[in-house]
């Protein structure tokens, strides 16, 4: 048997173009195209790549929802055995649409997936749970390495094949613990790590820890009487009924709203749909965890100099840093262009 593969890239490395082109929409083509060329070869007389889809790096990020549906049908369409996206490398877009392509696939296909991304993609981090991410390297020249992992871990996955550990597979960890009978002791184990860490030898943790940025903080404002000030919040306060659909945890968007005809938060108006704490407080005056209210007296007070017109609101209860992360700069990027030189920034 021959399985059928589909492959997943983007509008550069279908030779559409570069960043110009970042908007096209998703179309699917037969057979291989850019880098399947190399995968159909990697993969040799045990699988094909029988068609691939292609999407904007931009289009995919900015209509995520629309995007990943009329993706997911033209997948589905060639009827395939296993789906590859990428390499994504350390392409940020390009990393996040590869694992949310996988992670769709996998939940609404029920078919095997596989990815390469360098290990700082946001991708990486978003979606190493939800399907297998080979670790390549962060440019196009490890593309030979990561198209034969690629390649060999779909094959195992596709065959049913015991899968090994991610060190030994070469794919990142996907946080599954396995328990095993060990012939030492874990405190053993732990002692003889020790040791060689202290005599600067090589060993492999067994049991990784995530490691966070440290991001300086910006100088202070010199004169909060003159200043712009926006309010955001990882809080979940949004307008009544939801109307970007925010997910009350693992949040993989954010909201803009226009508060400038606003003097305050009421039930009627807004509500907290975060899924990590007791609403009720929140529920009957929202501005316990978005203080419009205080803003606006602080406004006419001469406390500060403006109150910027939009809030920016979220939850931040299991959402991943990759997710944060783009919030974070892509929320800066705006407020800088509007001007804006302060943020309040309250979770819960």
């Amino acid at each position: 048997m021959t399985f059928r593969i589909v492959h997943y890239i983007n509008q550069f490395y279908a030779g559409i173009g570069g960043e110009e082109k970042a908007h096209v929409v998703p179309e699917s083509r037969p057979g291989v195209i850019g880098p399947g060329l190399a995968l159909n070869g990697a993969l040799g007389s045990e699988a094909e790549v029988v068609g691939t889809v292609i999407c904007g790096d931009s289009y995919y990020g900015e209509h995520m929802d629309e995007a990943r549906e009329t993706v997911l049908k033209m997948i589905e369409a060639f009827e395939p055995d296993g789906v590859v996206a990428g390499p994504g490398f350390f392409a940020g877009r390009y990393g996040v649409a590869c694992g949310d392509v996988c992670a769709s696939v996998e939940e609404k296909l029920k078919i095997p997936t596989v990815t390469a991304l360098y290990h700082e993609n946001p991708g990486a981090e978003m979606y190493a749970s939800k399907t297998y991410i080979v670790r390549a390297s962060d440019s196009a020249r490890g593309m030979k390495d990561a198209v034969k992992t690629m390649s060999s871990l779909l094959l195992k996955r596709l065959k049913g094949d015991a899968m090994g550990s991610a060190m030994e597979e070469g794919y990142l960890s996907r946080g599954v613990r396995k328990v095993f009978f060990h012939e030492k002791t874990g405190a053993k184990r732990a002692v003889e790590m020790l040791l060689k860490k202290m005599d600067g030898q090589p060993f492999q943790t067994e049991y990784e820890m995530p490691v966070f940025k440290k991001i300086p903080p910006s100088a202070p404002i010199e004169d909060l009487s003159k200043a712009t000030i926006a309010i955001i919040t990882s809080g979940g306060i949004v307008p009544k009924g939801n109307p970007d659909k925010i997910r009350v945890s693992s949040a993989e968007s954010y909201g803009i709203y226009d508060i400038s005809s606003l003097n305050d938060l009421t039930p009627d108006n807004y509500e907290s749909i975060h899924g990590g704490y007791d609403t009720t407080w929140a529920n009957e005056n929202p501005d316990v965890v978005l203080p419009l209210d205080v803003m606006r007296e602080f406004e006419k007070e001469g406390v500060i100099g403006k109150l910027h017109e939009y809030a920016y609101c979220t939850t931040g209860t299991g959402t991943a840093v990759g997710h944060a992360e783009r919030f974070g700069q892509e929320i800066g990027a705006k407020l800088r262009e509007s001007g804006v030189d302060g943020v309040i920034l309250t979770s819960t």
